[in-house]
């Protein structure tokens, strides 16, 4: 089937949404996606971030769609038109989710472990305003313990459903979920249960916010001050292929490998998520890529950066030379087989 969205055109198969078809194509086209996810089953149509504008339903239907569509669940006709980033009315529907998922976030990103990899900081940045129309008094939970390894923020959660979907299709005995309905609702154990089965550490890493965060990494570092690198090790549980989030020779975190659009390639096992922190349980493969745009950019090792000289007194900057030397990867050779 012939599907064309924002005038480019590619040949998919039968049962290809329109998500999906757009990240064949790549670049400024792919729409946003705060629930979709495509390693989980079910996943997406919730949060309608990834909505666009269906000008041409098919060959054999041309008319257009009346309302603007959710491209996670849509699937293509053959002969779709479709108008993402180019469409005005795309673009606003998406500003309108925007400031409508931040209606009850906090504007904690100063201290919030996800700043600097977070999916609503990048999509606040492109379709966010500087200004809120918000009056009312933001809904508030109070602090709850659902482990020894995870932390819960349910201020910042935007119910995507990932984390109860990893439960879900990783483990037997699911204790979490969506509890009460409506501005109620809210991701909370049974009980108070603890969540502690060997896969659990994964909702760190589905979580499109800073919902849900590593205790073990908590406060620790900003992500931009730590070096990726791919790392491997032979585990009973999981295929053992993770980044390991270095400062100098210290491994900070361990996270799965994600691609370009921030989802995990292969689920870990906690053992490795939490348990393994010494560059001796590891075998090093090599720096990962990472985004052109990604904050953790600043310590680019592929392209030279100019000098940068500062008008200060003496010594002031002496003390920072060695966590300099512990953020730069000038020494790390960039492997052109890692993965972004």
């Amino acid at each position: 089937m012939k599907v064309t969205i924002d005038g480019q055109s590619i040949e998919v198969e039968p049962g290809t949404t329109i998500l999906q078809a757009a990240r064949m194509i790549g670049g400024e086209v792919v729409p946003p996606a705060m629930c979709y996810y495509s390693k989980l089953k079910g996943s997406g149509g919730k949060c309608r971030c990834c909505l666009v504008e269906v000008a041409k339903g098919s060959e054999a239907d041309p008319r257009p769609m009346p309302k603007l569509m959710a491209s996670c669940v849509t699937g293509c006709m053959d002969g779709m038109e479709v108008n993402s980033k180019s469409s005005d009315r795309v673009q606003e529907a998406r500003k309108s989710v925007t400031e409508f998922l931040l209606i009850n976030h906090p504007l904690d990103c100063p201290v919030c472990d996800q700043a600097g990899e977070c999916d609503l900081q990048n999509l606040s940045f492109e379709h966010g305003k500087s200004e809120t129309r918000f009056i009312e008094e933001k809904r508030t939970f109070e602090p709850e313990n659902i482990g020894e390894n995870i932390q819960l923020h349910m201020n910042r959660c935007i119910l995507c459903y990932r984390c109860v979907m990893v439960a879900d299709q990783l483990t037997d005995n699911r204790v979490h979920g969506v509890m009460d309905r409506g501005d109620h609702s809210n991701i909370s154990t049974c009980i108070s249960k603890a969540v502690d089965n060997e896969f659990s550490g994964n909702m760190i890493d589905v979580c499109p916010v800073g919902a849900l965060t590593d205790k073990t990494f908590r406060f620790k570092q900003r992500v931009w001050f730590n070096k990726p690198f791919n790392a491997h090790r032979n585990c009973d549980k999981c295929c053992g292929k993770t980044t390991v989030w270095m400062f100098g020779n210290e491994i900070q975190r361990v996270t799965g490998r994600k691609d370009e659009y921030h989802e995990v390639e292969e689920f870990i096992c906690n053992t490795c998520r939490f348990d393994k922190k010494e560059v001796t349980d590891w075998t090093i493969e090599g720096p990962r890529r990472f985004e052109k745009d990604s904050v953790i950019n600043q310590n680019n090792y592929t392209r030279k950066l100019e000098k940068v000289e500062i008008d200060t007194e003496n010594g002031i900057l002496n003390g920072r030379n060695q966590d300099r030397k512990k953020i730069s990867m000038a020494d790390f050779p960039l492997n052109n087989n890692s993965k972004s």
